[in-house]
């Protein structure tokens, strides 16, 4: 699994502890088992909590559902360079991802098109349109571009208009729709902030390195 504290993927040894056992005696036989999961990361040693619900039927078939505790969501961590607004409405949309999917989705849509228009450059007013803007303009790598461009083939925007149009209106999502959001929010956020900063830090470096010597600096 991956650690929802440090997000390091480990082969998880769960521990378990049955909270109820409970069984019907009005013909299905029922068996109703609520457990408390957990496990440790061997990487930040921290724990993490499931509450896991089995029903059992009279075939043999048994129905698992496992719930989240602690924590409450998958902590995703921004480097310090993506500026505070753009933290606060990426964390909330990672916060509420377990509860609510659909959610989760909304806020990562208006975060996308918040994105694109103000460091994308986009002038368009639909979220469809303003994704192919900013692939039309040929600044993203590869592998970024192709991340931004599944999330239309994702979110299915041609056969959910909604999508396009309201950006951040709480609307059904598609299996993987509203966690594959978020990761390629992660690159956006590092193409647009992180990148650029690392880039400026190195060049100051190089640059006191070249005065220091003598000789002309990079412009």
């Amino acid at each position: 699994m991956r650690c929802p504290h440090c997000t390091i993927e480990f082969h998880c040894v769960w521990e378990s502890m049955p909270l109820r056992h409970h069984q019907t005696a009005d013909g299905l036989m029922v068996n109703e088992v609520w457990e408390v999961q957990h496990t440790d990361c061997p990487a930040c040693h921290l724990r993490s909590i499931f509450l896991k619900h089995t029903i059992r039927g009279r075939t043999g078939a048994d129905k698992q559902t496992r719930f989240q505790v602690y924590p409450k969501a998958l902590i995703r961590p921004l480097p310090e360079e993506v500026p505070d607004g753009y933290k606060a409405d990426f964390n909330e949309a990672s916060l509420i991802l377990s509860d609510s999917p659909k959610a989760s989705a909304a806020l990562s849509r208006r975060l996308l098109q918040r994105l694109l228009m103000e460091q994308g450059g986009s002038k368009k007013k639909e979220l469809a349109e303003q994704i192919q803007e900013v692939l039309d303009s040929g600044k993203m790598s590869s592998d970024l571009a192709d991340a931004i461009d599944a999330i239309r083939n994702v979110g299915l925007f041609g056969a959910h208009p909604k999508k396009s149009t309201n950006s951040g209106e709480i609307l059904d999502v598609e299996p993987g729709e509203a966690e594959w959001s978020l990761e390629v929010l992660e690159q956006l956020l590092d193409f647009y902030f992180v990148r650029p900063a690392k880039l400026r830090a190195r060049k100051d470096a190089l640059n006191l390195k070249l005065k220091d010597a003598g000789k002309p600096v990079m412009k």
